[in-house]
């Protein structure tokens, strides 16, 4: 079964900002706190969907086969990345289901699997598939629930701090309501949704200078 991903971003630039958010979050009885990791995320480019499924299938959940597979014939626009979340390593495929891109989009088809290797071992698997390196991200995350609701916080190399409200659905037809549902959400915590086209920007941005951010604290504004 397909799972879709609803997320919408808030640009919070300064540490004080992510501190006031979290204040107004835990205001709310629902808020639960999940705790904190590190992430390292290598996105890539080109490639072949199919050809990564062959060269990765005995690696992947015996139970997540059929969903990758089934991404190799659905997917019109896709983004795939490598995460080393502390110590687990993960596959991420994420495909576009509206009009936004794969990459950051406010609704994609998502799929991930841990495999037992290491980043680089994994890395190697996608780079044998016909995929290069678009870019490396590393951020510090922090995971709540928060209205029934997926919110993280995230110290990210050159975007400084930014807020995620995610929900999961497995029907794609309420895809639009739960995009309302989100941004109701967050305005009234008086969070203002970050545009996909400045997002498009910072992305590209990032992407070609991402040597110069990786693994630091240094931190960019793009308009």
């Amino acid at each position: 079964m397909n799972s879709y991903e609803v997320e919408i971003k808030s640009l919070l630039g300064a540490k004080e900002n992510a501190d006031l958010l979290l204040e107004k979050l835990k205001a709310d009885p629902s808020f639960v706190a999940h705790g904190e990791h590190k992430q390292l995320n290598h996105y890539f480019i080109g490639g072949d969907l199919t050809r990564l499924y062959e060269n990765a299938e005995m690696h992947i959940a015996e139970d997540k086969r059929d969903v990758f597979k089934q991404l190799c014939y659905d997917a019109k626009e896709f983004s795939v990345r490598t995460r080393k979340a502390d110590e687990k390593v993960i596959l991420v495929i994420k495909a576009s289901v509206d009009d936004t891109t794969s990459s950051n989009g406010t609704a994609r088809l998502e799929f991930e699997s841990e495999v037992n290797m290491s980043l680089e071992e994994l890395d190697k698997i996608l780079i044998e598939s016909g995929f290069s390196y678009q870019a490396k991200w590393s951020r510090e995350r922090q995971e709540y629930t928060y209205k029934g609701m997926n919110v993280s916080i995230d110290k990210n190399a050159g975007y400084g701090y930014l807020a995620e409200f995610e929900k999961i659905s497995d029907d794609a037809s309420r895809v639009e309501g739960i995009k309302d549902e989100i941004r109701n959400a967050m305005s009234e915590i008086g969070l203002m949704e970050l545009p996909q086209d400045r997002l498009a920007r910072m992305f590209e941005y990032y992407n070609n200078n991402w040597e110069d951010y990786y693994g630091t604290d240094k931190v960019f504004n793009i308009e």
